[in-house]
């Protein structure tokens, strides 16, 4: 089955309407069964759900479940915004919208960075939308308590942003991962290509942050009310969001477990992909 699962077969469009707002969303249809796992992507420049994700799809539709990699507004192939308030909140409307549209009363959410703000933001605003969550270097913790904010590589996404070039692309993957030779150049192609793609994407994410810098708000003081089971997992090694951020999150989220990978930066779907495809599916069964 995974054999024939490629971004551009699995491509599809919806459109979304929230508020006043509407938007074209680009999204990955793989696979079938009766329950449905949303993968949301990061924030980095020329992300995207394939991008994120392409090494975890495969295993979890053999497992029967169908997979939804969505690219949320000012990325990817989806339509572009310029978020004046809580970019977490947007990308968990535009979520449901999708669900919505596609007629899937509730489904599991595996977040990366951007992704997990985006779904504790959704589990916080409809729960009975949401079965479980995996949340991966991100979740609206809060700050670390160790490393001075922004950290390193959040400065170094921004200037990705501000100045998209190859040089900085590279420099910003190289603290990406914790062991930068897993970059292959076809990976920094795909990115590269992404992001030059949709300058409007590039140049919108720079007007957000001037509008609003705080684009993710913290949630700790509400992750008390998430009920649903989570699964946090992150990176020892990562320098964009420091490990005593998943931290808090264990300690604030009800039904939580932690997994600390070692040797691994802020990407461990890719950098540690067959034993975080394991955890997660042992996880999304239980």
């Amino acid at each position: 089955m995974t054999a024939t699962l490629t971004d551009e077969s699995t491509s599809r469009f919806v459109r979304v309407q929230d508020g006043d707002s509407s938007y074209s969303i680009h999204y990955n249809d793989c696979g079938a069964g009766d329950e449905t796992v949303v993968m949301l992507h990061g924030s980095g420049p020329g992300a995207t759900g394939w991008a994120n994700f392409q090494a975890n799809v495969g295993p979890v539709v053999d497992a029967g479940y169908r997979v939804l990699l969505v690219d949320v507004p000012g990325w990817g192939r989806s339509d572009t915004v310029v978020c004046t308030g809580s970019r977490s909140d947007l990308n968990a409307r535009v979520t449901r919208g999708v669900l919505d549209a596609l007629g899937i009363a509730r489904a599991h959410l595996v977040g990366n960075s951007m992704g997990g703000h985006s779904a504790v933001a959704l589990a916080l605003q409809s729960p009975e939308r949401v079965g479980k969550l995996v949340l991966m270097g991100g979740g609206t913790g809060g700050p670390s308590q160790f490393v001075p904010m922004p950290a390193e590589g959040i400065k170094l996404i921004q200037q990705v942003y501000r100045e998209p070039t190859i040089e900085n692309l590279k420099r910003m993957m190289s603290v990406f991962v914790f062991d930068a030779s897993s970059i292959t150049d076809e990976l920094y192609a795909q990115r590269l290509a992404n992001l030059l793609a949709r300058r409007d994407h590039l140049e919108n994410f720079v007007k957000s942050l001037a509008a609003n810098p705080k684009q993710f708000p913290d949630y700790g003081h509400r992750l008390g009310e998430i009920k649903a089971p989570t699964l946090i997992v992150w990176g020892r090694d990562d320098r964009f969001l420091p490990f005593d951020i998943g931290l808090r999150l264990l300690w604030g989220i009800p039904n939580a477990d932690l997994h600390l990978f070692s040797r691994c930066g802020h990407w461990a779907q890719w950098e540690h992909a067959a034993k975080f495809n394991r955890m997660v599916l042992d996880f999304l069964a239980r």
